[in-house]
């Protein structure tokens, strides 16, 4: 009888962690709580600032600046701005793979490694679409980023009112609008169109920014139809449960 109770002591304990410490209610050896350990009645938080959601909050952080630098009409605009968002690209691979590493993969990352990606993508298109094509074939076309990004945006707030409905109809339908290879896609050409985009911002004569100009355009108009595409997918699967 008293074994059975220390198994269940221990069960009781396992759901709240999963690093293993002396549980202060069972004094037993078991798997912690990370996200709330009960300790003499009272309740402590998961430590939510790990490495790889630092990084994202600096992705987070990198969009004032990113703005500002836009604004600020230096000669290396282009040069800065298209940095930052490599940098900040490069930080979404970076933190998912150290969350992964380490061991620390959290709800709270989770949530938020999205929706720095969505915030800093919208930026941008925002910013490109005040000013015209500067360079390569599409030098002085207005419409095509603005459109683009209606496209891509209007996708993303679908999107996520989708998946907001889909939790509520249960488990099933919520895990059919779980993000897919077509979402990992999508995202990875908008990182790569609108940082040739950025490049290319303020025209120029060099290889480089020729070669961004000619190349991002069209790599933005297949990321658009990569986000509309995905979203299409993520309507067929949840098809069943509409009707």
């Amino acid at each position: 009888m008293l074994g059975k109770a220390r198994q269940d002591l221990n069960a009781a304990c396992r759901q709240h962690s999963t690093r293993w410490h002396r549980c202060w209610r069972c004094r037993a050896e078991v798997k912690s709580p990370e996200v709330v350990v009960p300790v003499d009645g009272k309740t402590t938080k998961e430590k939510l600032l790990t490495l790889p959601t630092v990084l994202t909050l600096a992705r987070v952080a990198a969009i004032p600046l990113l703005v500002v630098v836009w604004y600020s009409q230096s000669s290396n605009t282009a040069w800065i701005t298209s940095a930052l968002f490599v940098a900040a690209s490069l930080t979404d691979f970076l933190d998912g793979y150290l969350a992964r590493k380490m061991g620390v993969t959290l709800a709270f990352g989770a949530f938020l490694d999205p929706v720095a990606d969505k915030l800093m993508v919208a930026t941008v298109l925002v910013l490109l679409s005040t000013h015209p094509l500067a360079g390569g074939p599409w030098a002085g076309n207005a419409w095509l980023v603005p459109l683009m990004a209606s496209a891509i945006i209007g996708r993303e707030i679908t999107m996520s009112a989708l998946r907001e409905w889909a939790a509520s109809l249960g488990d099933e339908a919520h895990k059919a609008v779980a993000v897919s290879a077509w979402g990992k896609w999508k995202t990875a050409s908008q990182m790569v169109s609108l940082s040739l985009l950025l490049f290319c911002s303020q025209g120029g004569s060099g290889q480089l920014t020729e070669l961004a100009g000619v190349t991002g355009p069209p790599l933005l108009c297949i990321a658009a139809f990569l986000t509309v595409y995905s979203l299409a997918e993520y309507f067929r699967a949840l098809w069943r449960f509409m009707f």
